[in-house]
């Protein structure tokens, strides 16, 4: 009994460490590759929830470039990506249940409504109009061996750079609200609530699998897909996977865990998508074209803006943040904005460039090698920048002493 509770409050009530959580991520993330023959990518699908609502309304899509180009067969429940992003909400919202974290929470202010609907605006249209989000066109797109990945992780940061001057402006800072109290207020500890939230969360997952082992029994492509999507929802909900924190963070505190995380999770999932290549099984490759630079500036400075990107959104969502609930209407939102200019946008910004495989360019061998000296890079500027960023605030003080000794 004693060894069932040290697990459960070690490893499903207690938050996970942010770098193997993502390594994990990233060796799931090329097993689901090889399974589905797809990546673990979340905007797309979302974007065709978006088109469905416009269908009930009577919107004829037959003439959307987009959503033939993306596909509008099926429902969720018969798309690989519909019962994988099901799966993520379930994975999520059991894990969130487990360590008693859902709670209703309201936005503190109507500005942070704004924020969150404008960002999330922007952000679906850039991931959609680069083909991606921080999933498909960046954690995944990279080890897909895409250059128009690289192209976009790349506007990405500069975007998110962007949006964090942006969000500090004095317009987005919430005035403080003080409140007057007689005494300390002891922390309300609700035993009984935890476990019973904990009971629904183990009844959640294994009311899940059982669904999903009975489709993989009928559809292997489906089920497995609902099991990987269950996975990767207690990953990000456990260790916090947020890649807006990562850029936001990297600019306004020097903090780079969550960066450094994402690069060796990339770097584990380059290894295992480059063995299914090498057996024949195709990348997801698309077009290295200005829509991929524009989509990540844009991609990059809303979600900084949002203050949430499309996995960061889903599980603070189920854990009762209403701000990420706007975030992720913002997001299906953007993304079928997207598809309504698509046709104009397209042929010059991105269905005339080449589709660039790395690994065809500089044969597989060399293919992984440019990856990997380019993740290398990568890594080596984020140390610089932490080390930079830390220097110049220890160098603040010091400048700062002499001026305030000769105003004394």
């Amino acid at each position: 009994m004693q060894t069932w509770q040290d697990f459960r409050h070690q490893y499903l009530v207690r938050f996970w460490s942010p770098v193997p959580a993502v390594i994990a991520a990233g060796v799931l993330s090329a097993y689901y590759f090889g399974i589905t023959g797809t990546f673990w990518a979340v905007t797309g699908e979302f974007t065709r929830w978006g088109g469905h609502v416009l269908q009930w309304l009577g919107v004829d899509l037959s003439g959307w470039g987009y959503f033939q180009l993306i596909g509008m067969q099926g429902t969720p429940l018969t798309r690989v990506d519909g019962v994988m992003i099901i799966g993520m909400f379930a994975g999520c919202l059991s894990a969130a249940l487990w360590a008693n974290n859902v709670k209703l929470r309201m936005p503190q202010h109507r500005i942070r409504v704004a924020q969150a609907l404008v960002g999330g605006i922007i952000a679906g249209f850039g991931a959609r109009l680069a083909m991606g989000c921080n999933l498909a066109a960046f954690f995944t797109g990279i080890p897909q061996f895409s250059l128009h990945a690289w192209f976009f992780a790349i506007a990405t940061a500069i975007g998110s750079l962007a949006g964090a001057r942006v969000s500090m402006w004095p317009v987005f800072r919430i005035p403080v609200r003080l409140e007057r109290v007689s005494g300390q207020r002891p922390l309300a500890q609700r035993e009984q609530q935890a476990r019973r939230r904990f009971r629904a969360g183990m009844l959640l997952f294994a009311a899940f699998v059982a669904w999903a082992v009975a489709l993989v029994l009928d559809k292997p492509k489906l089920g497995f897909a609902a099991l990987f999507g269950l996975a990767f929802g207690l990953i990000i909900e456990r260790a916090q996977v947020c890649f807006t924190s990562a850029f936001r963070d990297l600019w306004l505190t020097g903090r780079t865990q969550m960066a450094k995380a994402i690069i060796f999770g990339m770097a584990v999932s380059a290894i295992g998508v480059y063995g299914y290549a090498q057996l024949g099984l195709d990348q997801k490759i698309f077009w290295a074209g200005p829509n991929a630079v524009l989509g990540g500036l844009l991609f990059g400075f809303g979600i900084v803006l949002a203050g949430g990107c499309e996995t960061g959104w889903m599980y603070r969502a189920v854990e009762g943040q209403v701000h990420f609930w706007w975030v992720g209407l913002g997001n299906v939102l953007g993304s079928t904005l997207l598809a309504l200019v698509w046709d104009d946008l397209a042929p010059a910004i991105a269905v005339n460039y080449d589709r660039v495989n790395l690994l065809k360019v500089f044969g597989p061998q060399g293919g992984l090698l440019v990856t990997y000296v380019l993740l290398a890079v990568a890594l080596a500027l984020v140390l610089l920048w932490e080390r930079h960023f830390f220097n110049k605030r220890r160098r603040l003080p010091e400048a700062a002493s002499p001026a305030l000794g000769t105003a004394a």
